[in-house]
């Protein structure tokens, strides 16, 4: 991930949009992973170790006392902590994706594998289960029962046929039930695994982990049928096309669904049951026609949402990676509905705030580019990808 600089010219910031208040520690993160800046806040060139990221983009924890998995996606290579780690910089204890800490390249720079990775995205984990968003690979990689050593194959793969197939949607120009295309997110609630299958503009569901190579999948959202692939479903931005989804979660039996590309997220009040369901609602657009970015202002606000990347559950409440704005925003989850504002918080000083680790060097508690987002416990994990860091971030008091 390049670091960005803002070329705009100065715009007059309008009135504050209310200071929020606070739902992380206002300390910030507890730990720091992959932090590689000097003094002067000036990243160094990042060179593969154990301690080092290159523009994270996914993370999960097993339990409060660990594992941690994190997606180095620049390193092409998943990052193993056995344990939750509790200071700043802690090396990991194993890899998968590269023969040692200090390689890079994608597929190891060999061919590919159920042990290799190209640009390694979404984790999830539940129970014994690890699945991993192996975007550039178009598929998804499972292990059932955790891996205990480096370089530990995958048990199953998904959206081809075996380990050795990498072709977006097998290379075919439709897409199928059993086929991805830049699949980004991945999320196991209940024993279901989802998958946001992005450069096919649509979700997938299997009902069950599945046990085989190359299962097809039994739903598909964002689309009213497992063949097409359009953004949008092939017309005007309604309530049932997609472009770009890029992460899912399952809250209360809601379906949430970060549809990045439309600058929203998209929320069935149900669990959908049939092929291209329409959602319910949505944040950070006023209607289910709006598409633009903080609703086509340069600032944005309470409700707006700008290239929203990742979606979790924190407690009581609905945290949205607002990836763009360089914040995190969240909701109570009961206070969900079309544009609803949110009230809290996290990486700016108030929701008309935007600007890369506020425009300074990297702090604590600032965001450069969030791009993936996993509670668990009292804790947020965030892949802060512009920053080349993971945070694990406690919840205010």
């Amino acid at each position: 991930m390049i670091m960005r600089v803002s070329l705009a010219p100065v715009k007059l910031r309008p009135s504050l949009d209310g200071q929020a208040p606070a739902f992380l520690a206002s300390e910030g993160a507890r730990v720091i992973l992959g932090n590689a800046s000097n003094l002067d806040g000036l990243v160094n060139p990042i060179a593969p170790s154990p301690s080092t990221l290159f523009g994270p983009r996914g993370a999960a924890l097993a339990s409060e006392e660990g594992p941690l998995f994190v997606s180095d996606t620049g390193h092409h290579r998943l990052m193993i902590w056995n344990k939750a780690p509790a200071h700043d910089g802690a090396p990991a204890d194993m890899l998968i994706g590269q023969p040692d800490f200090e390689s890079e390249g994608r597929n190891a720079k060999g061919d590919p594998g159920p042990a290799t990775l190209n640009v390694p995205t979404g984790v999830s984990v539940s129970g014994d289960v690890l699945a991993v968003a192996d975007a550039w690979n178009h598929r998804v990689l499972l292990w059932i029962g955790m891996p205990t050593r480096s370089n530990q194959p995958a048990d199953v793969v998904i959206g081809q046929r075996d380990f050795d197939g990498i072709l977006a949607n097998r290379g075919e120009a439709s897409a199928a039930a059993d086929t991805l295309n830049w699949c980004y997110g991945v999320t196991i609630d209940q024993g279901a695994l989802w998958v946001a299958d992005t450069g096919n503009r649509r979700v997938l569901k299997w009902n069950r982990i599945p046990t085989g190579n190359g299962t097809p999948a039994d739903l598909v959202l964002g689309e009213t049928d497992f063949i097409s692939r359009d953004g949008n479903a092939g017309r005007a931005v309604a309530d049932i096309g997609m472009t770009w989804p890029h992460a899912v979660t399952v809250v209360d039996d809601r379906l949430l669904v970060a549809d990045a590309g439309n600058n929203r997220i998209m929320v069935w009040n149900e669990l959908p049951a049939k092929n291209g369901s329409p959602c319910t609602f949505v944040l950070g657009q006023k209607s289910f026609s709006g598409i633009d970015h903080n609703i086509g202002a340069y600032y944005p606000t309470a409700a707006t949402l700008n290239m929203p990347y990742g979606v979790a559950c924190l407690g009581d409440r609905i945290v949205i990676a607002d990836t763009a704005n360089s914040r995190i925003v969240a909701h109570e989850r009961g206070d969900l509905h079309m544009f609803a504002s949110a009230g809290y918080l996290g990486g700016q000083p108030a929701f008309s705030d935007k600007g890369d680790n506020r425009w300074r060097s990297a702090r604590r508690d600032s965001l450069c580019w969030p791009y993936g987002i996993a509670a668990c416990g009292r804790t947020l994990i965030v892949a802060d990808s512009g920053n080349n860091r993971v945070l694990l971030w406690n919840a205010a008091s």
